[in-house]
């Protein structure tokens, strides 16, 4: 195969000036290398710490203020979108801290560096060549952390936070313990911290907020301990959520929540993917009546503004939009005959590889299949919203967002604005799973306000959310493998066709880093196997569409873990092995991979003998470090007619924060894959998607929701992820159960299609 030429060096995203100041006023925590200082010791002193701290709050770091009633001010710089961070971070820092729970809330965290996701950093390192990581994962965490970046993806959340965090809470103990030890009269080696107090022996004690004033933070120490394993309040316990009493009383306050004095809703639509700029667009006049009060133009839409969301709606399919089309309109066949072109042609790049692959394949029983899956939409139970103001060439943006970092960026490029004329409040998202990393809601909104002089709350309804999605790639696959004398695969072969998504992300969202070319990355969850595999390739096509592709919960591992695992269960049915076993052999005895097998295959029966029509299936993967086994129990008379009964969930992923976080995002990760592989699929025609509401995109109902098992692994290895990574293995158990019940092989997916 070919290699790619590099593309031409773009141009780089140029640093402020940052301000001198005092060492006094550096108050913060931050990971650098091995340890964590309180205090600058790196890079980021320049920069003041601008976490706002109220008049009876008692700022501690940059993790942490007290108040004067003993309240336990958490910030926290990943968005809660319901996946738990609101809990699991601040359960870091007060297990450390010592705490009393029912004290603990959380204040979204400032952009500054000290808050960038520097666990990013090291996912894009996990994507470099091995000789190149060192390197990337240098430049990549000086990159995340000189630009701000707070990003909520990639299931990094506690992985990025588990050492601030826990340093931060364990310095604020130590400085509590010194003060403590002062008004209390004894050895500081005698002091602890327990709900909220410092406790001595002799039935010793005072609290937290009795202390404040005792306690200068330019003495916290740079390397606090940590408590030992086993000791502490919080780690690896079920702690109530955080934001759960205000989802339930409605005082929580989502994206379309927000209220401003004098405020007018909006209501947009895009032009059809591969059309070029919008050219021209009018609102009847006898349209501009009960409530509607405009049109805004942006370069690719156009807004309805109105006193009421409603009325805006309305008089939105009342505009006669024109565009220029574009040489190439969304079409999917035309997309499918591009993939299946590049997948049978001879281009593409080698991302992976070990033996002689042609040797390999001429060794043993070969066998050969091809896999596809559609575009998928992300379907949050929020469409995309934002609220803007703007007033005396700034601006103020109310979203719910994945990563305020790029609302700024993106926000004062559209307006032609300074970045520190950009202020952003992130709000609950009502769903995120990666469409919520991008920022287009939150630019239209800004300029639309811009243009109405007005406050503007843009709502898109329910067929543009699914209209103008940044969809999941579709992609084929070709494998080729072989079961050799020993029975275990002789080698592997996989070849994947798909529009590159780093390439369109990163052009919307981060132009200065698109590549324009490297796409490893859409081969992740395929370039190791977690089996032993002699000779191995695994190469990527890039096939361009006119279609925005973006993240999907769990990426480019949710369609490989599909392809491999389906294709493995094709090897051992070529072997005459049981799936199970087959698998088992090719990994090392004791290894954390066999252990998750076989803990799912024993919890989820697989080897048990089946009633007529039933069927289960296994697959295990590993991503975002963490490795998940699933089995999938379906009855299955025939392929049209598949009931799935049960799925077997099990996953490692390091030490546990909090278990009941852990198993409801496997249960949702669950739900959320069986949708896509049973209904699953975004089409377009003449640059217009097909499917635009529930009705056409269905979600699982509850009476097709299976009964779900989660057992979470014991480990002291460290925490990785939690949020994406029940998704990969579902789609290949489900197939591979169906085929166990039914005797056919299905390697399309969805499998029912609208």
């Amino acid at each position: 195969m070919d290699a790619k030429t590099p593309p031409p060096a773009r141009r780089k995203r140029e640093l402020p000036k940052l301000p001198q100041i005092s060492r006094r006023k550096l108050l913060i925590g931050i990971g650098a290398g091995a340890g964590l200082a309180i205090g600058y010791a790196v890079w980021p002193r320049r920069v003041p710490l601008n976490l706002a701290v109220r008049e009876d709050e008692t700022l501690i770091n940059a993790w942490l203020k007290i108040g004067a009633d003993g309240r336990v001010v958490v910030a926290v710089p990943q968005a809660e979108m319901g996946q738990g961070v609101y809990t699991s971070l601040p359960q870091l820092l007060a297990h450390e801290l010592g705490a009393d729970w029912k004290t603990i809330s959380v204040e979204p965290a400032p952009l500054h560096p000290v808050y960038a996701n520097r666990a990013m950093a090291e996912g894009m390192a996990a994507e470099a060549p091995g000789f190149l990581q060192g390197i990337v994962r240098w430049a990549a965490t000086t990159m995340v952390e000189r630009y701000s970046l707070q990003l909520t993806g990639g299931s990094t959340s506690v992985m990025a936070y588990w050492e601030p965090l826990r340093t931060a809470g364990a310095a604020a103990r130590a400085l509590l313990c010194a003060a403590g030890a002062k008004r209390l009269g004894v050895d500081v080696a005698a002091c602890d911290t327990a709900n909220g107090f410092v406790v001595a022996p002799g039935n010793k004690k005072i609290a937290f907020k009795d202390l404040l004033a005792d306690i200068d933070p330019d003495d916290a120490p740079d390397a606090p301990e940590w408590r030992k394993d086993g000791t502490g309040p919080f780690l690896g316990k079920p702690m109530p959520r955080l934001d759960t009493p205000a989802k339930v009383d409605g005082s929580a306050q989502f994206g379309a929540d927000i209220r401003l004095p004098g405020m007018i809703y909006a209501a947009i639509r895009g032009v059809p993917h591969g059309a070029k700029e919008l050219t021209a667009a009018q609102l009847p006049k006898t349209a501009r009546k009960g409530g509607v009060i405009g049109l805004v133009t942006g370069p690719r839409w156009y807004a309805v503004t109105g006193d009421t969301w409603w009325a805006a709606r309305q008089a939105l399919d009342l505009v006669d939009p024109d565009f220029e089309p574009g040489e190439t309109m969304a079409d999917s066949l035309a997309i499918e005959e591009a993939l299946d072109s590049a997948l049978h042609g001879d281009d593409g790049t080698i991302f992976e590889s070990s033996g002689d692959i042609d040797d390999g394949l001429a060794v043993g029983k070969q066998i050969e299949a091809d896999y596809s899956v559609p575009f998928l939409a992300h379907a949050c139970m929020e469409p995309m919203t934002a609220t803007a103001r703007f007033e005396n060439g700034k601006v103020e943006v109310w979203v719910p967002t994945q990563s305020a970092t790029l609302v700024v960026w993106r926000v004062a490029d559209a307006l032609g604005i300074a970045e520190r004329d950009v202020t952003v409040f992130p709000t609950l998202l009502g769903g995120g799973f990666g469409r919520k990393a991008e920022v287009d809601a939150a630019v239209q909104a800004a300029l639309i306000a811009r243009d109405a002089g007005r406050p503007v709350q843009l709502i898109w309804h329910r067929e543009e959310d699914m209209a103008r999605d940044m969809y999941r790639p579709p992609a084929k696959a070709r494998l080729r493998g072989t079961v050799n004398a020993d029975k275990k695969i002789g080698a592997f072969d996989i070849k994947i066709a798909a529009p590159n998504l780093g390439e369109s992300f990163m052009s919307r969202n981060i132009p200065a880093l698109a590549s324009g070319g490297d796409s490893a990355a859409m081969l992740e969850g395929a370039l190791a196997l977690p089996y032993a595999v002699p000779v191995f390739r695994a190469a990527h096509v890039d096939v361009p569409t006119p279609v925005p592709i973006g993240y999907w919960r769990s990426v480019g591992h949710s369609y490989t873990a599909f392809f491999c695992e389906s294709f493995v269960d094709e090897l051992a049915h070529a072997a005459a092995v049981d799936p199970f076993e087959f698998r088992l052999r090719m990994m090392e005895d004791g290894s954390r991979e066999a252990e998750v097998l076989k803990t799912a295959a024993s919890r989820g029966a697989f080897s048990a003998v089946s009633e007529d029509h039933v069927g289960r299936g296994i697959a295990i993967h590993k991503s975002f470090g963490s490795l998940v086994a699933e089995v999938v129990e379906v009855e299955a008379p025939s392929i049209e007619q598949v009931t799935v009964k049960r799925v077997t969930c099990v996953i490692d992923c390091g030490r546990v924060v909090n278990p009941d976080i852990i198993k409801a995002q496997m249960e949702s990760a669950i739900i959320f894959g069986l949708s896509a592989a049973l209904h699953g699929q975004v089409r377009f025609t003449d640059g217009e998607a097909e499917q635009l509401n529930f009705d056409t995109y269905p979600l699982l109902r509850l009476d097709e929701a299976p009964e779900i098992d989660v057992h979470i692994m014991d480990s002291d290895a460290p925490p990785t992820g939690v949020g994406e990574p029940g998704v990969p293995p579902l789609a290949p158990a489900l197939v591979n159960a169906i085929f166990a019940a039914t005797g056919e092989r299905l390697r399309d997916l969805p499998l029912y299609r609208y």
